[in-house]
């Protein structure tokens, strides 16, 4: 299956992930009145959203061996979606 996703959108996929986590981790740091149930619920969103991510981190470091031409990983986080 790996082999059909495009370089394209994996990187789609990273950068996407990596804004999601982003603003995740920023409603979770800013939230003073969340339920502890919701609270929970909000975690395991962002750990499930940062195993995604590292998921198509991995994926990604595969097609970097096979495709020089695609950006590094710095590179491509250091970038606006």
């Amino acid at each position: 299956m790996t082999e059909n996703i495009t370089s394209n959108a994996i990187i789609y996929a990273i950068l996407s992930l990596n804004s999601e986590i982003a603003l995740q981790k920023e409603f979770l740091e800013s939230s003073e009145e969340i339920e502890q149930e919701d609270l929970e619920n909000e975690e395991g969103i962002l750990a499930d959203l940062e195993q995604a991510f590292m998921e198509f981190i991995d994926l990604y470091k595969n097609r970097l061996k096979k495709d020089k031409s695609l950006p590094s990983i710095e590179e491509l986080l250091n970038s606006e979606l």
